[in-house]
């Protein structure tokens, strides 16, 4: 049996260059992977503007690809992950994304954040192909990956909210629980399912990726610390309701200055007269500094800042 390769074409490799470089850039400058996987999705679907069928058709995952003929192609299963058909598609999926992944990776910091996002990805097309195993439809989008970032952020860290669009009647965006947009998200996803919607989306990849979010939040988050159970998470619109009178201890931030870039930073916080602006720079600053211990980044959450090895804690 002779075994089929695939060559990508020279846009799709430089496609799959800015998926890893984005990912390999947010690791070593410290950046938050939330900000690059989008960064990632949106560079690659300007690419598709320009080159639709190379990308979907070489870089989209297609089920046959598990056959011992075509495994060497499996390699789609991540590249899939940040192709999008069309403006709808990825603003839809990035919308989510952007409000529910920075507070979860807040939550569970960059390495279990990304290891969480790829392997339920991955798990949210294998289920899809299990169904579907001979298909040589492209399956691409960011959705499997996603869902499986609601389903460990609902395992734990049930009361958490977040703002992002919920499927009552119509799509509207709102404020909610974690735990309850993802039982109204495997609800609806389940009816699809049960009746056999025939539409483009694949809904057993997002059962896939959700119910894979769960068991890897099991697995990976089951030492969570107390404090951070009982808290809530800030989403970025949560800023724009600080009160104005709302201070800083700027001496226990002074601790964490390392380099002179944080050092000017803290100084921009400090002389920052508009309140939005000011939780800007501060955002900023907090994704910059890391433990003093450990030297690995830090979690943030209501005014709080801690290290998720327990080296480092204080308040500001």
């Amino acid at each position: 049996m002779d075994v089929v390769f695939l060559q990508p074409s020279w846009i799709s490799l430089v496609a799959i260059g800015i998926m890893v470089g984005t990912l390999v850039v947010a690791f070593l400058k410290k950046i938050s992977l939330t900000y690059s996987i989008i960064i990632a999705n949106f560079f690659v679907f300007l690419i598709s503007l320009f080159f639709r069928t190379q990308i979907i058709n070489e870089l989209g995952f297609r089920p046959i690809y598990l056959s011992l003929q075509m495994f060497p192609n499996v390699y789609t299963l991540f590249t899939s992950m940040f192709v999008h058909s069309d403006f709808l598609h990825i603003l839809g999926n990035m919308f989510v994304f952007f409000f529910m992944g920075i507070a979860f990776e807040q939550r569970v910091g960059p390495k279990k954040f990304l290891l969480i996002y790829l392997i339920t990805g991955v798990c949210g097309a294998l289920t899809h192909s299990l169904l579907n195993i001979d298909s040589m439809i492209p399956l691409i989008g960011a959705s499997g990956a996603i869902f499986g970032i609601l389903g460990a952020f609902a395992y734990a860290y049930p009361r958490d909210e977040i703002v992002m669009p919920v499927p009552i009647g119509i799509m509207f965006i709102m404020r909610i629980k974690v735990i309850y947009a993802t039982i109204l998200f495997a609800v609806f996803e389940t009816v699809i399912v049960m009746f056999s919607v025939q539409d483009s989306t694949a809904h057993f990849a997002h059962l896939g990726g959700l119910a894979s979010g769960v068991i890897l939040a099991a697995i990976l988050l089951r030492h969570r610390t107390d404090k951070q159970t009982q808290t809530t998470s800030i989403s970025p619109l949560d800023y724009m309701q600080i009160k104005k009178d709302d201070t800083i201890d700027f001496s226990h931030l002074t601790k964490l200055v390392k380099t002179s870039e944080e050092k000017k930073i803290l100084q921009r916080i400090e002389k920052e007269n508009v309140l939005q602006v000011r939780n800007m720079w501060l955002e900023h600053f907090l994704e910059k500094v890391t433990c003093p211990v450990c030297n690995r980044p830090l979690n943030h959450l209501n005014r709080k800042i801690w290290c998720e090895q327990d080296h480092f804690q204080t308040d500001f």
